[in-house]
C-alpha cells in the first residue's frame, strides 16, 4: 500500500513512517502540514493518507480541513484521520461527503499496533473505522445542532448575548427589551435545549456551551 503520512510532530511521523515501511507497506511522502499533504497527494497519488488533526500554522483544524479538500479532488483516497482531539465540525463535514474509505481514530485509544494496521488495510479497503467516542461527540454535536435551530431569530440573539458573558439586564438593554422579556426568552431557551432547572447544574452555563460548541 503507498501512504502519505501528515504530522506535525517529528519523532511521532518518523515512528509511523518505519512502523509502516516494516510492515512492507510504502510511505511515498511523510509531511507536517496541510499545504505539503495536499501537495503530496497530488503528486504521489497514494492508497491513504494517514492526516493528523492540529498542524501549522494554526495548529487548530488544519488537517481536517485539508482532508475535506482532498476528498473531494481525490474521491478515491482512503483517508486515516489520527489524533488526539475530536474536531466534531470538519469530521462530520468529512463523513458526509462520503464515509467509505474514511477513518477517524484516537492516538491514546490504539493500544495495539496489529488493529492499527487492520484499520488501514479496511480503510484502503472502503471501509469506514470509527472510534466509539468519536462516533458519540459527532452524534451530540448533531443534537445540539437541531436543538439550536429551534431557537426563533430572537433568542438566538438573547444567547449569543448571553455566551458574550452579558447578564439579562445588559441583554435587555442591548436589545432595547424588557427584562422581564429576557427572562422569558431565557426561560424558553433553557426548555428548547432540554435544560430543566437542576440544585447540580448551571443552565445559563450549559446552554452557552451548547451554543460554543455547536
Amino acid at each position: 500500500m503507498r501512504i502519505v503520512i501528515a504530522e506535525d510532530a517529528a519523532m511521532l511521523r518518523d515512528g509511523l513512517c518505519l512502523l509502516l515501511t516494516s510492515r512492507g507497506h510504502e510511505v511515498v511522502a511523510a509531511v507536517g502540514d496541510g499545504e505539503a499533504l495536499r501537495q503530496a497527494v497530488d503528486e504521489h497519488r497514494p492508497d491513504l493518507a494517514v492526516i493528523d488533526v492540529r498542524m501549522p500554522p494554526s495548529h487548530t483544524d488544519e488537517g481536517l480541513r485539508a482532508a475535506i479538500e482532498i476528498r473531494r479532488t481525490h474521491p478515491g483516497l482512503g483517508m486515516l484521520v489520527f489524533s488526539q482531539y475530536i474536531e466534531t465540525h470538519y469530521a462530520a463535514r468529512l463523513l458526509a461527503d462520503g464515509a467509505q474509505g474514511v477513518g477517524y481514530l484516537l492516538k491514546e485509544r490504539v493500544a495495539d499496533v496489529g488493529d492499527f494496521l487492520t484499520a488501514l488495510e479496511r480503510i484502503a479497503a472502503g471501509e469506514t473505522v470509527l472510534d466509539p467516542q468519536v462516533v458519540t461527540q459527532i452524534m451530540g454535536a448533531g443534537r445540539r445542532a437541531e436543538a439550536l435551530e429551534e431557537l426563533t431569530p430572537r433568542e438566538r440573539e438573547v444567547l449569543a448575548l448571553m455566551a458574550q458573558g452579558r447578564s439579562n439586564s445588559a441583554v435587555a438593554e442591548a436589545l432595547f427589551l424588557s427584562y422581564g422579556s429576557v427572562e422569558k426568552h431565557v426561560t424558553q431557551i433553557f426548555t428548547k435545549l432540554g435544560l430543566p432547572p437542576s440544585d447540580n447544574d448551571h443552565r445559563r452555563v450549559l446552554a452557552v456551551l451548547h451554543y460554543l460548541q455547536t
